[in-house]
């Protein structure tokens, strides 16, 4: 994995996979930008708590 000075994160991901998190995050007025931000804070801050399985199914 290439680590450079910018600011940018680049990933690869499905193209479906892709389509459908924009289509929730579009869903609730955010953008990935604002997604990612508030996730990764959150994260290092050690305050990250994955979905759980429940709240994963209530989302389908």
């Amino acid at each position: 994995m290439s680590i450079g000075n910018s600011g940018r994160i680049v990933i690869e991901v499905k193209p479906e996979v892709k389509r459908r998190l924009y289509s929730a995050l579009a869903s609730e007025g955010i953008s990935l930008k604002e997604w990612f931000l508030r996730n990764a804070e959150q994260y290092l801050e050690g305050n990250y708590k994955p979905p759980t399985l429940l709240e994963k199914i209530d989302k389908i």
